[in-house]
């Protein structure tokens, strides 16, 4: 049973075909939304254990949409139960670091028509260090999301709506062919989709040049811009392969301020955690380990996929961001074959010979192997902001409870 159901989840997530369709609310798109829910990354906690950065952003979610007057007010109104702290992945979204979503602000809106399923993502800040989801909340902070909410959501939208929807995956197999493992490197891949909407982008925007300029330089501004997309795009192929019965295949990954966890297809809705390791990461000036905080990650989702430190072989440029060698590189890179079922038939690494990056994580070939993922991620800090960029290694006690658990729901 488990071979043909893994052989199903892996057919699902490497034959996706996401596209991005729209710029929405998440209040009008995001299934269960409403007014008094923030969304944050990570397995759900009680409101008591979320603390530094991560808790620092959801009390100003809860101030930026006027939920609450200040933090005291935010914290009172949450213990209350007037304002209701939830996973972002239970809602069809994924948050980068602390992945924070309220009801007016936009996503992107990322459909999968080979599954029939819907994904969701937020917009990227900004280039700025200082941002909601790194854990900052001040009055640049909220100018910036309400510029992007009121500005930069709308026009944006009416381009992908005018261009009838920009497929993403064909974007992605070409930004691994320039240089980009679509994690912690998207500058191909943001050119490649700015390249595709640049017809409708003058066209929508030719009686409107402030509305031109405004997108122009939201979209030059940062080379992460795509990001997002790319992890709405892995958000939609995992979940088209998840509740597969007998799949002991991985469909997220992801983290919160105090753990790691992991998300099984055929074993429902449950996390398997473990405690969160340490970062091998390189700092920008002036910071030390001393400073390192998680605040939670969701573009994990990524490496689920097949993607980020599944590629790292394709973005040798990383060196110079996140350390490491290209020697070091090709060897994690390598090393993921070993835990997943297959490699991905549309997205190769041409360092390779054009093989397929490896995708679909088996919880047993990583409990049996003892080698687990190895993920590109950014590095907050604890006075907020990011500080750097590393390797995080997923822990192995969170795929032996979940291999402990699937024998015990399908082999006893």
């Amino acid at each position: 049973m488990r071979e043909s159901a893994n052989a199903q989840a892996f057919a699902r997530i490497s034959g996706a075909e996401p596209v991005v369709v729209d710029v929405q609310p998440a209040m009008d798109v995001v299934p269960g939304m409403s007014p008094n829910i923030i969304l944050t990354s990570g397995a759900p906690m009680t409101w008591e254990r979320y603390y530094g950065g991560q808790r620092a952003a959801i009390l100003g979610a809860a101030q930026y949409e006027g939920l609450a007057v200040d933090a005291s007010d935010a914290e009172n109104k949450i213990l209350s139960g007037e304002i209701i702290i939830a996973g972002c992945h239970d809602y069809g979204c994924v948050g980068s670091l602390a992945g924070i979503y309220t009801a007016s602000m936009p996503v992107f809106v990322v459909d999968n028509p080979t599954s029939g399923n819907r994904s969701f993502c937020n917009l990227f800040e900004g280039k700025s260090p200082f941002r909601l989801n790194y854990g900052v909340y001040n009055r640049h902070v909220r100018e910036n999301l309400t510029h992007l909410q009121n500005d930069i959501a709308p026009i944006l939208g009416r381009v992908i709506r005018a261009c009838g929807g920009v497929a993403l995956s064909p974007i992605i197999k070409r930004a691994l062919h320039m240089g980009d493992e679509l994690h912690s490197r998207n500058t191909a891949a943001t050119l490649l989709f700015n390249q595709t909407i640049f017809p409708a982008l003058m066209k929508e925007t030719r009686n409107a040049e402030d509305s031109a300029r405004v997108l122009y330089e939201y979209l030059s501004g940062g080379d992460y811009f795509f990001l997002r997309l790319s992890m709405a795009a892995s958000k939609a192929a995992s979940d088209s392969a998840h509740g597969i019965e007998g799949s002991s295949m991985v469909t997220a990954m992801a983290f919160n301020c105090h753990d790691f966890s992991i998300r099984v297809s055929g074993m429902g809705d449950e996390w398997f955690s473990a405690q969160l390791p340490p970062v091998a990461a390189k700092l920008f000036p002036d910071h030390d380990d001393s400073e390192i905080e998680f605040m939670g990650g969701e573009s994990t989702i990524n490496e689920t996929a097949g993607l980020g430190g599944f590629a790292q072989a394709a973005a040798f440029p990383l060196q110079e961001y996140q350390g490491g060698s290209v020697d070091k590189m090709i060897q994690m890179n390598l090393a993921m074959y070993q835990i997943t079922l297959g490699e991905h038939p549309e997205y190769r690494i041409p360092y390779l010979s054009y093989r397929g990056t490896p995708t679909g994580i088996d919880i047993f070939r990583v409990v049996e192997s003892g080698q687990t993922p190895v993920m590109d991620i950014g590095v907050a800090g604890k006075n907020g902001g990011q500080i750097g960029a590393g390797v995080l290694t997923a822990p192995l006690e969170c795929f032996q409870n979940a291999a402990t658990a699937y024998r015990h729901r399908y082999l006893s």
